[in-house]
């Protein structure tokens, strides 16, 4: 009788750790790749915004070019 109180205790003792350490937010979240998702998106704002400069400098495409 023992014994199947022993094991059910460590089976679910373990249970409810798996449990604890599945339910995490942070489980899946990768640090690094977090960070070069946000580098990929200050580099495209930036990029964004020196393209609108550079088409308020020259509008329609005119760089100051004739064809």
């Amino acid at each position: 009788m023992i014994d199947y109180i022993s094991l059910a205790l460590g089976h679910g003792l373990l249970a409810a750790a798996f449990l604890r350490l599945v339910m995490r937010d942070d489980l899946d979240v990768d640090l690094r790749l977090k960070d070069i998702a946000d580098e990929n998106d200050a580099e495209r704002a930036a990029a964004t915004n020196a393209g609108r400069a550079s088409r308020r400098r020259n509008p329609r495409g005119t760089d100051g070019e004739s064809n």
